[in-house]
């Protein structure tokens, strides 16, 4: 491996919407250090999840393909098992490896049930589990009351578990450094993934009062899925107003700008080492989050642009560009694998990655490039709270759900963008709606989903046989 490989840092939040970034411009959520990386970097205004729930995401991360064609189709904490991503299988982490990188892993893992970083490529597995036992030793009283829906951690914010795990990453950066080989280190925060805890100054950095409603949370379920308003009743929360959740929204914003603190720390030891001009830094998230919007909690059944739209940011000073605003559709894990490898000076077996490499985008040719994606595809698999199928593809305009077993979903997004309207049975929208079927089912088939694979799916998904 040439002394010129990059390193690379890669960091994710979990459960992390696009519009709760600064540079995403919607909603008040101070994070200036993220505003930077984005504005040193590039910056993706349509990166999508291709999948918006943890497990699975992450498994897709290393791995570089749709969960679907490895049986990775819902989280290992359901009551239902379910398949995993296999250590004999491909991963980008094991390739950098056979080819002398160094590599540490920190933070939320989620890509198999039993075994931890190290049996995908990964040096050192610095896990949650070791947190909660530095937590439970330092302050062994603090207990929780509120579940799901958040409080004030009374454990400062020097010991809290965002900034716990920027300290170790500065450590582990310290013994990659020495090791004088290329790096690679994986930060996985778990936060702001429900339930919010923010520390400290954190905790009322944000007034409920000052905070505006989301977009989507006039929420009628005219004309929508039985389980949107099932989700309601599952979270008991079908009574909400406003008032009741701006709390818990303050509570998810404070937890993202101090996510965004804790990132700060770790890119500032980046820079103090030296080691920033050849590290590519890149910071995205599995999913987001639609604590509130279209009056929902988490993110199951739904394919909303609140939970599969997430930020993502890459910089590496002097080789790509800075200060790049891309808004071509992009897919912020499966085009990662690839591009990282073709970074590196590395590929996959030719065919097997189901992403495009972003250099062309990252070199700033964006305007060059004629034969890119015009539309992403989105999967979910249910389970949590029962069995539930979608698919989705989404345009510049336009968005399509596949619920077989409920009523698909169609939204104008340049009439409609908080997909408030569905516009499934509209006579004026049919000619668009068979053209996404058939775009769907095309996606579908050629990334081997096993949905599309036998005659009754294919037959209502391009037959339109749904009520």
């Amino acid at each position: 491996m040439s002394g010129s490989a990059p390193n690379i840092l890669l960091i994710t939040a979990d459960q992390l919407r696009y519009d709760c970034v600064g540079y995403g411009g919607t909603y008040p959520v101070h994070t200036p250090n993220l505003n930077a990386l984005a504005a040193q970097g590039a910056a993706f205004t349509n990166a999508f999840s291709h999948i918006p729930l943890c497990c699975p995401a992450r498994q897709s991360l290393l791995h570089g393909r749709r969960p679907e064609t490895f049986g990775a189709l819902w989280n290992f904490s359901g009551a239902l098992p379910v398949a995993s991503l296999q250590p004999e299988a491909f991963t980008w982490t094991r390739s950098l490896a056979d080819n002398g990188y160094r590599s540490a892993f920190l933070g939320k893992w989620g890509v198999h049930p039993t075994l931890d970083a190290t049996a995908f490529g990964y040096d050192s597995y610095t896990g949650e589990l070791d947190y909660r036992r530095f937590a439970e030793s330092r302050y062994p009283d603090v207990a929780y009351t509120n579940g799901f829906f958040g409080e004030t951690n009374p454990i400062p914010v020097e010991h809290s578990r965002t900034h716990w795990f920027a300290g170790r990453a500065v450590e582990q950066l310290e013994k990659l450094q020495a090791s004088g080989a290329p790096w690679h280190m994986a930060l996985h925060f778990t936060d702001p993934h429900l339930p919010c805890r923010p520390s400290g100054r954190f905790a009322d950095m944000y007034d409920p009062a000052s905070i505006p409603e989301w977009a989507g949370f006039r929420e009628t379920f005219a004309d929508k899925p039985y389980i949107q308003r099932q989700q309601l009743l599952n979270w008991d929360i079908e009574h909400y107003i406003w008032e009741d959740w701006a709390p818990i929204v303050a509570r998810y914003y404070g937890m993202i700008s101090q996510v965004d603190e804790a990132v700060g720390i770790v890119l500032k030891a980046l820079k103090e080492s030296g080691q920033d001009d050849n590290t590519i830094v890149i910071f995205t998230a599995d999913h987001g989050d639609m604590c509130g919007s279209h009056r929902m909690m988490d993110k199951h059944y739904i394919l909303y642009d609140d939970v599969v739209h997430v930020p993502f940011m890459i910089r590496w000073y002097g080789r790509w560009e800075s200060g790049l605003r891309c808004d071509r559709f992009v897919y912020n894990i499966l085009d990662l694998v690839p591009t990282l490898l073709e970074a590196a000076g590395l590929e996959a077996e030719p065919g097997f990655l189901q992403g495009r490499s972003l250099v062309p985008l990252l070199a700033g040719r964006q305007d060059e490039i004629v034969d890119w994606r015009d539309a992403v595809v989105a999967s979910y698999n249910g389970q949590q709270f029962g069995l539930y199928t979608q698919r989705m593809i989404r345009t510049e305009r336009w968005k399509y759900v596949w619920n077989t077993t409920d009523m698909d979903e169609l939204y104008d997004l340049l009439e409609d963008p908080a997909e408030l309207v569905n516009l499934i049975g509209d006579p004026p929208s049919e000619a668009e709606l068979s053209v996404l079927r058939r775009r769907l089912y095309e996606q579908l088939a050629a990334d081997g989903d096993g949905l599309v694979g036998n005659e009754w799916m294919r037959r209502q998904l391009l037959g339109g046989r749904k009520l």
